[in-house]
């Protein structure tokens, strides 16, 4: 009984350290057969980027602007009598065409022709009291002669009635040419070749003097008003229109916009600036015109009001320009570029204008530069690289977008 007791508790004691011991030797063997690191030799080949000789090169500045096309000449068609409308032109209706000299509109007349004929009645009878008085003055004359001593009065002599019956004829021939005058307004003719916008009377409808009966416009010439910066006008040659200045015909505008399921385009030409700057914005407006919009072309729509319109402003020339793609250049105005040990330098360029593809460079690159346009995700100055020449025609626009630099590596 007692030889079962100790051996119990030897038991008890030796177990743990058996366990222990055991693990030791595990974590042992684990270190001592653990497999060695294999050396890897790290790779520090140069990233490839591409990049472009850059020239000097003579660039035209145009400008890109946008606006609403509106006639140049657009009025209401009001009438100056009053009367029942008893004919209207079957173009009038809107859209409709006319020449100039059509009969839009032609009032009732007979009133006016009334008038005429009550005019010519007071003619007659001026004409024939004239004759009376200066038959009288006549009588008066020739008694006064053989009987009055002296110089008659101009009373005896019946000159201020003559003169009366005179002063009523030209009233009654006044009366007449106005008459005349309202009967042709009776029908309202076309000042030039148009179309109507709207329309807002029928016929047999009674109108008053002022009435606007409805809208037209001219089609010889279109005009769009296009919003600049200031600045914008020192890229062509336009006259702000000094006191003195002659109105010449300004650079050369085309015009475009998606149109009857095609892109449609037009030629205008720049003929002032506005006299203001617009309050709200700080801008000026440049006005264009385009001549002959209904003439249609082969395969081109006519240019009509109300359409919204891109407009492209044909600038000056700038010569000793370097044209880059938009991401080869930071917003800090600095470039990537490989010198001739083909190392990264950063270099600070003096911008002309940024445009939506291209950036024109006026100082700071030199003839045969090779500018970086790829990606570098850490450029650091003095890196070596692995240049790859391409031109910049082949430089697609995801491109581009891909490779703009990170401002925060300049």
């Amino acid at each position: 009984m007692l030889k079962n007791f100790k051996s119990k508790a030897a038991l008890k004691i030796i177990a743990p350290v058996v366990v222990v011991l055991t693990g030791i030797s595990i974590s042992w063997a684990i270190v001592v057969h653990k497999p060695q690191p294999t050396s890897q030799i790290l790779n520090d080949e140069a990233p490839l980027v591409q990049v472009v000789k850059v020239e000097p090169q003579t660039v035209k500045l145009n400008i890109r602007s946008q606006g609403v096309v509106v006639p140049r000449t657009e009025i209401d068609l009001v009438p100056e009598v009053a009367g029942q409308i008893v004919q209207l032109h079957p173009s009038l209706v809107a859209g409709g065409f006319f020449e100039p000299g059509d009969v839009l509109i032609k009032i009732d007349a007979r009133n006016y022709d009334y008038a005429i004929a009550e005019a010519h009645a007071r003619i007659a009878e001026a004409e024939r009291q004239v004759m009376t008085e200066e038959a009288q003055a006549e009588q008066a004359r020739n008694e006064w002669h053989s009987l009055g001593e002296g110089e008659p009065s101009a009373l005896t002599l019946r000159q201020p009635q003559l003169a009366e019956a005179r002063a009523k004829l030209k009233a009654a021939e006044a009366d007449l040419t106005k008459a005349r005058l309202q009967r042709s307004r009776c029908e309202w003719r076309a000042p030039f070749a148009g179309r109507v916008r709207e329309r807002h009377t029928g016929l047999g409808q009674y109108v008053q003097p002022g009435e606007k009966l409805a809208r037209i416009y001219a089609i010889d010439v279109v005009q769009v008003r296009l919003p600049l910066a200031t600045d914008q006008f020192t890229y062509f040659d336009l006259l702000l229109a000094h006191r003195k200045s002659k109105s010449e015909t300004g650079p050369k505008v085309i015009f475009s916009t998606h149109f009857a399921g095609a892109m449609q385009s037009w030629e205008g030409h720049i003929v002032r600036a506005e006299g203001a700057l617009d309050e709200e914005t700080g801008l000026l407006h440049a006005v264009a015109e385009v001549r002959d919009p209904y003439t249609v072309k082969a395969g081109q729509s006519p240019l009509m009001p109300g359409l919204f319109v891109n407009a492209e402003i044909e600038g000056r020339d700038q010569s000793d320009v370097f044209v880059l793609p938009s991401g080869a250049v930071n917003t800090s105005h600095k470039v990537l570029w490989v010198d001739r040990e083909d190392r990264l330098r950063i270099r600070q360029v003096s911008i002309l204008r940024r445009e939506p593809d291209r950036v024109l460079v006026k100082s700071g690159l030199d003839t045969g530069d090779r500018v970086v346009i790829s990606g570098i995700q850490v450029p650091v100055e003095g890196m070596k690289l692995r240049p790859e020449i391409v031109s910049p025609g082949l430089t697609s626009a995801k491109t581009l977008a891909d490779t703009s630099m990170p401002d925060q590596a300049m």
